[in-house]
């Protein structure tokens, strides 16, 4: 008497997402930002560092994990990068 919904069960994510019986999660592919995003976040980044909840809620549609994992692939670490260069 197996309960084979059991099984399935297990397999789901915290955020309800079904997970690989691996227990390993496919990364989305890689996100688009436009280029006026891209000078949002930089302008943004700037003004309040590594508050990505705060540059998110400038651009509607995006989380903050986007926009952090956007930031930290393109210039790799975070409190170094987008220094004013405007003399």
């Amino acid at each position: 008497m197996s309960n084979k919904n059991h099984a399935t069960d297990a397999n789901i994510g915290n955020n309800g997402q079904q997970v690989p019986v691996s227990g390993v999660r496919r990364e989305n592919p890689k996100v688009e930002f436009s280029e006026d995003e891209e000078d949002i976040i930089a302008k943004m980044f700037r003004l309040v560092g590594e508050r990505w909840s705060l540059i998110a809620g400038r651009i509607p549609g995006r989380t903050a994990e986007e926009i952090e994992k956007y930031w930290t692939t393109k210039f790799g670490s975070t409190s170094d990068q987008c220094s004013s260069t405007d003399d």
